[in-house]
């Protein structure tokens, strides 16, 4: 088990390990949710399948030719398929001549023989994001995979997924680490010193994924702080204030996503993106090039840095409601999941302050601020079931900007408390 990159699930390490010294399945599906490593687990199998260790049980030995190349994203026999474009679905491709990122071109590089002569792994990440029809196509393959093939998805919500493709796969479900395991794992990591890792650890909220993520993306957590305290002070403010800061929060939740959308591309995408130049594909560039971008100052942003009245003021606040206004509903519906995410753990947080369990926070650094926000915990119960009512709105495409307002107008005030 120590050859093993995954960290804090036993049983499923162990299960793993018996696959790959025994017989593995034609198709294995791990669930859990996003962050926990179930890529990590999946890339796991498929260098302990394309080990050539003589001895089963020492595999994967982390040495041999088929490990590093697993290692290092290269080897020709492991194909990875990931969510991309706008709308960030797998997509299924064209019957004839599919072009590459899609289910049917998976299919039609499994037809053909290994080019290392042994096992061949194919990891589907984020497998919910495969509609029905790319499912129906996915189906088939399973239903009559090749000789040697080993098909994993990775799927964050499998209920989204279609009984016949449950029914067809050996499922692993992982759950959320242990905070010392994670903490653990960013230190050996070299990824943060020991404070930083207990605080990381808790705010991934058991996704050793999101940890790793956090510690390379500090503006990150920057803007998670700053919205979480944003949150907490319109705990006494008015209607009206609370519809006027709505915009900022979801303007603040993009930057965030799309920082950790950043970092989670060099991370996780590394090892595709050398995959894809090793077999002419470039499948990796057209990704960057369709994903969320280091913000670039804009003319706005440039003439607000120079004095000028309030009328220049104005058109500059103008100028960036219609840009927001103008992002594509996919980042917006992010934006607004990001900011549920993290309001929600600070209702929690709020919850256990006002239970007397403070040694349970998520984020001990909003102490002072949540004591300075007391409610009754019968108003931050409701509420929590409130946004995850909303979040399952945001999934079925509601409009994030009223979602949001919805939410704002429902937040408990200080003044509930009396």
């Amino acid at each position: 088990m120590g050859r093993f990159l995954t960290r804090g699930h036993p049983a499923a390490i162990a299960a793993v390990g018996a696959m790959v010294a025994g017989h593995a399945p034609h198709a294995l599906l791990i669930a859990g949710p996003p962050g926990v490593g179930k890529t990590t687990l999946a890339l796991d199998l498929a260098a302990g399948l394309l080990c050539t260790a003589p001895d089963p049980a020492d595999r994967p030995c982390r040495e041999c030719r088929g490990c590093r190349l697993v290692e290092h994203g290269s080897h020709a026999d492991v194909h990875r398929l990931a969510p991309s474009g706008p709308g960030q679905q797998v997509r299924i491709g064209d019957r004839t001549g599919p072009e590459p990122g899609t289910v049917r071109r998976l299919i039609a590089d499994l037809a053909l023989l290994p080019v290392e002569g042994g096992a061949r792994v194919a990891i589907v990440e984020r497998a919910d994001r495969l509609n029905e029809d790319a499912q129906s196509a996915l189906l088939k393959i399973l239903e009559e995979p090749p000789s040697g093939v080993t098909i994993v998805l990775c799927a964050d919500r499998d209920d989204l997924l279609l009984p016949t493709i449950h029914s067809r796969c050996v499922r692993v479900r992982l759950g959320p680490v242990a905070i010392r395991e994670i903490e653990s794992l960013l230190e050996d990591a070299g990824a943060a010193d020991a404070s930083r890792a207990a605080r990381l650890a808790r705010l991934a909220s058991g996704r050793p994924g999101m940890a790793l993520t956090l510690a390379m993306a500090p503006d990150a957590v920057a803007a998670r702080d700053e919205i979480a305290r944003t949150l907490l002070d319109l705990t006494g403010a008015r209607a009206s204030r609370r519809l006027g800061v709505g915009r900022e929060l979801l303007a603040r939740a993009a930057e965030l996503a799309a920082a950790l959308d950043r970092v989670g591309e060099v991370r996780l995408g590394a090892a595709s993106e050398a995959a894809a130049e090793k077999k002419g594909r470039g499948r990796r560039a057209a990704s960057k090039a369709a994903s969320p971008a280091a913000p670039a100052q804009t003319g706005a942003e440039a003439v607000a840095e120079e004095p000028g009245d309030d009328a220049d003021a104005d058109a500059d606040a103008e100028t960036t409601e219609a840009t927001a206004v103008r992002a594509p509903a996919t980042e917006r519906r992010r934006a607004a999941t990001t900011l549920v995410e993290i309001w929600r753990d600070v209702a929690r947080d709020l919850l256990l302050v006002a239970l007397g369990e403070e040694r349970r926070l998520r984020d001990p650094s909003l102490l002072d601020d949540l004591r300075a926000s007391p409610i009754p915990p019968d108003e931050i119960r409701g509420f929590v079931a409130r946004l995850a009512r909303t979040a399952e709105l945001l999934e079925a495409n509601v409009s994030p900007e009223l979602a949001i307002d919805a939410l704002l107008l429902a937040w408990p005030g200080r003044a509930a408390a009396a």
